[in-house]
């Protein structure tokens, strides 16, 4: 069974689930560009939030799990950001969600989800993003190239 997040607030009702938090936490921060910027990215970001949740959260095994990065690896063909140029919540929440699953692949695996791959590895180092997590390692090790 999986855990609902809750958050007790100190003046206020407890908030349920972790895209409510998330959310609340920026406005509480003063940092409500992480919300979008327009009402378009503002759509996208609620978009990758449930995509979160639903899909990433709820994956069952390998296929959805393929499915999942063949997913993000087309969407993410000529974007920089989840909700388009802009560094927003979804990007840092997904990035949570994708760490356990990025941690697993192997290098072959990476390699084939390049734009996933390309995304995970700059979010993970934005500054203040990775915190307690272990960087995960993204390419080979192209220390010995042919041709010396």
């Amino acid at each position: 069974l999986q855990q609902v997040p809750i958050l007790q607030a100190n003046n206020g009702p407890s908030l349920m689930g972790l895209t409510a938090i998330a959310a609340h936490l920026v406005q509480e921060a003063q940092q409500k560009q992480l919300l979008g910027r327009t009402a378009e990215e503002k759509a996208i970001m609620q978009q990758w939030l449930e995509y979160r949740v639903t899909q990433i959260d709820g994956h069952r095994g390998k296929d959805e799990t393929r499915t999942i990065l063949k997913d993000l690896n087309h969407y993410l063909e000529d974007k920089v950001y989840l909700a388009g140029n802009n560094f927003t919540l979804a990007d840092i929440l997904v990035y949570y969600g994708l760490h356990p699953i990025m941690t697993e692949l192997a290098v072959q695996e990476k390699e084939k989800y390049v734009n996933v791959s390309r995304w995970f590895d700059h979010i993970q180092n934005y500054p203040g993003i990775r915190q307690h997590l272990p960087p995960v390692v993204m390419m080979k090790n192209r220390l010995y190239t042919s041709g010396h």
